[in-house]
């Protein structure tokens, strides 16, 4: 697989107009041609912003440096012109929340129609046959009587799908899902993941799922960033990083994870919360937090260390000897 996306050294700085805050410091991401990449982390830690700057969507107070890639295309600072040529067409990002994203007034089969006429050129008898098409392959039933209804006519399932349906109207060649299930029940959630990695099979599409369900993405990708505090800290394949989380951050993450299996024990939350961007420690942002913290850790930011094969953290401490003090804690 060759790499599609690269992010390198990202940056992004907000202007609140009384001081400039940075909310990203340098963040590294390559994303391969249909590969499955999850993101996670806890609210607050520059995930969804990852992806927002890397697309342009930011707005005038935010500052953007560093370099994303796309296929050789340098995304920071390109004209708008290039920006919306790769916005929908290229790379399609879909929200957490439909109903605010959705146009009220607007029928749905207009929405995903003129999604179709800017990224395909389609019109007229065209666009409707491929809108029925999309809503078809999205799991719309009755899709033909769905084209005239409003958003408020369907149900939050079904209006996720329609925005899945419109994030596929141009093609991508990498979608971005920022929590697309946070608002639906169980078996919602799962229909609309299977769909997905349905779609991302079929077409051999990239996927970046953001979301803050370990298990989730433990199903769902190929390989897992997590950030803390506009960082990644740790990087590695999905199932050596469940199976052996370097990264104290990460590991108390999945220690506030319930067992299915094995004896009962009280969940070890993470004390603290995510630090305010103008409220960063010295060091390491997570030392606060961190039950190994010593004091080289609030001396200087932790490189990253490559600790195996496509598995990368950011701590002074890795290795066996955290997951050591892991499982005696649980014990």
């Amino acid at each position: 697989m060759g790499v599609l996306v690269t992010l390198a050294g990202l940056t992004v700085d907000f202007d609140t107009g009384r001081r400039v805050v940075r909310a990203l410091h340098g963040v590294d991401l390559a994303v391969a041609r249909g590969e499955a990449v999850g993101l996670v982390g806890e609210s607050g830690s520059g995930k969804s912003v990852t992806w927002l700057a890397a697309l342009g969507l930011l707005g005038s107070r935010a500052r953007i440096r560093g370099s994303v890639l796309l296929d050789g295309t340098e995304l920071v600072g390109a004209p708008v012109r290039v920006l919306e040529a790769v916005r929908g067409k290229r790379v399609a990002m879909i929200f957490q929340d439909p109903a605010s994203s959705l146009n009220p007034v607007h029928r749905i089969g207009r929405q995903i129609g003129e999604a179709l006429a800017l990224h395909r050129g389609l019109a007229g008898a065209a666009a409707r046959a491929e809108t029925l098409r999309l809503l078809d392959r999205v799991g719309i039933p009755a899709a033909a009587r769905r084209l005239d209804d409003y958003p408020h006519q369907l149900s939050g399932g079904q209006n996720q799908r329609v925005m899945i349906a419109m994030a596929l109207a141009g093609e991508p060649d990498l979608l971005i899902a920022d929590e697309p299930t946070t608002a639906l029940d169980a078996t919602i959630q799962a229909q609309i993941l299977a769909l997905l990695g349905e779609l991302r099979r079929d077409g051999n599409m990239a996927m970046v799922l953001i979301s803050h369900d370990l298990g989730v993405v433990a199903e769902n990708c190929d390989r897992v960033a997590v950030m803390y505090a506009g960082r990644i800290v740790e990087e590695a394949a999905a199932d050596r990083l469940f199976d052996a989380p370097q990264h104290p951050y990460t590991q108390g993450l999945l220690d506030a994870l319930p067992d299915l299996d094995g004896p009962r024990r009280c969940l070890a939350a993470i004390p603290g919360t995510v630090p305010e961007p103008t409220r960063l420690p010295p060091g390491c942002a997570f030392a606060p937090r961190c039950p190994r913290a010593e004091s080289a850790c609030a001396a200087a930011i932790p490189p990253f260390r490559l600790l195996a094969s496509g598995h990368r953290a950011a701590c002074l401490r890795p290795g066996t000897a955290a997951v050591a003090e892991r499982e005696r804690a649980v014990a």
